[in-house]
Order: C-alpha cells, then structure tokens, then sequence
C-alpha cells in the first residue's frame, strides 16, 4: 500500500528542479526560432540587394494584411543598434497618419530608414537624406509609398480643378505634386484622385533613380533600386506601381 506522506514528500523535493528543466528547456526552445533576444544580439547585415530588400518587404506586407504578423521583442538589438544602423530600405511615406511603413511591412525596429512628407513627394530635404541612407547605410532599396484617398493629392486635385485656395504653406505642398495631376489628367482616368496618387509615385521614383550626384550613379552600378508602391488603406495591401 502507498505511503501518502513520503509520496507528497518526494514530489514537493522534484517538482521544482522539473519545472527549473523544463523552463530552461522552453527558454531554449524559443530562443532556437528567434522569439526571444540574445544576450549577444548584433545588427543584422543589409547587403542583400534590392531585390531581396524589396521581396523581404512584399512578404512582411502579406502578413501585415493577414493579420499574421512576426512575433518580436522589441528591445532584442536595442543596445547593438546603439553603435549602427543597416536599414534593409529607406522609404518615401505620406505624413497620413494611417500609413505607418513598419507596420504596414512587418519589420523590425532598424529596418527600414524612414523620409515622410503629405504627399511622399520628393524635396531637396528629403532627397538629402536618401543620399544619406543610400551612401552611408547602404540600403540597396528606396521605396516611395503613396496610399489611397490621399489628401494631399485631393487638395492639389481640388486647387486644379475647382481652383481652391488654400492657406499658408500649403500652396507650396499643391504646387510640388501639380505636375502629377496633371500627367494623370491627360489620360481621361475615371478615378482622376486615384491615377494621380500613382503618378505621384512614379515620378517620384523617377526622380530618386535620377538624381545627381549620387543617387543615379547607385543606379545605374545595380547598387540601388528605386521602386514605388500605393497602400490600400483598407486592406493593408501594397501594390506595385
């Protein structure tokens, strides 16, 4: 017959050296597929070219958009990225305050180099910092992300057409994303808003794949893509433009 006491006994002495295996053995587990943070944690390198930049940040969207995003720590890195930054991308993003890149793209803290203007065009302020991350970070991808209902190019497409007037510095906003909206008016859109925030994209990228003194010659020596992209505020979704 059993003896209760010495049974309990036994197994108040073994249960916490178990549960002591067992949490080490989860804890081990879990740093095996990168959940939890190092005690060495470095920063990742960026040297993986613009394609795989731009891949990393199509995939990252999907999950974004399923609602499956990665898990993370966010304080994993926080002390290596003390000392240096290697952002995969920099990003042209609208101000909006709806469109957050990071999210949008599933990325970790450091991972993309981020430039926001209503409107993601392209200013000499903004084009002096991709110079920066594109030849100093050495991102090997600058992506310009516009989104949908964008106010910015509604208000530019409401001064054209129904010759608003607008306060302050906000003519000068209208007068750098003109020329988009007026491009996408000489195809007759049926949506003019929504084929001018992709125009708006697509010259932006052209003159970011253009611009002298450096950024062309990161160009045209594969050392840098330049690709554009609208956001879909009500899926989630990229698309490429």
């Amino acid at each position: 017959m059993c003896d209760c006491a010495k049974c309990l006994s036994a197994s108040a002495l073994v249960t916490p050296r178990r549960r002591l295996l067992l949490g080490a053995a989860t804890l081990a587990a879990f740093g095996a597929t990168g959940w939890l943070p190092t005690a060495n944690a470095e920063v990742p390198s960026n040297d993986i070219g613009g394609e795989e930049a731009l891949k990393r940040l199509m995939a990252g969207n999907a999950r974004y958009a399923a609602n499956k995003p990665n898990m993370r720590d966010f304080s994993a890195g926080r002390a290596a990225r003390v000392k240096t930054q290697k952002p995969i991308a920099a990003i042209l993003s609208c101000s909006d305050s709806r469109v957050a890149p990071e999210l949008a793209f599933d990325q970790n803290p450091g991972d993309v180099f981020l430039v926001r203007v209503a409107g993601n065009f392209v200013n000499d302020d903004g084009l002096a910092s991709f110079e920066y991350a594109a030849k100093f970070l050495n991102v090997p991808l600058i992506l310009v992300l516009g989104h949908n209902n964008c106010g910015a190019v509604d208000a530019t497409v409401k001064v054209l057409k129904e010759q608003a007037e607008l306060p302050g510095h906000l003519p000068e906003l209208v007068n750098a994303i003109k020329p988009a909206v007026e491009r996408a008016s000489k195809g007759e859109p049926k949506n003019l808003l929504a084929a001018a925030i992709a125009e708006n994209v697509r010259l932006a990228v052209q003159r970011l794949q253009t611009a002298q003194p450096i950024l062309r010659g990161m160009v045209e020596q594969k050392k840098l893509m330049v690709a554009g992209g609208v956001y879909d505020l009500a899926s989630g979704k990229v698309k490429l433009v």
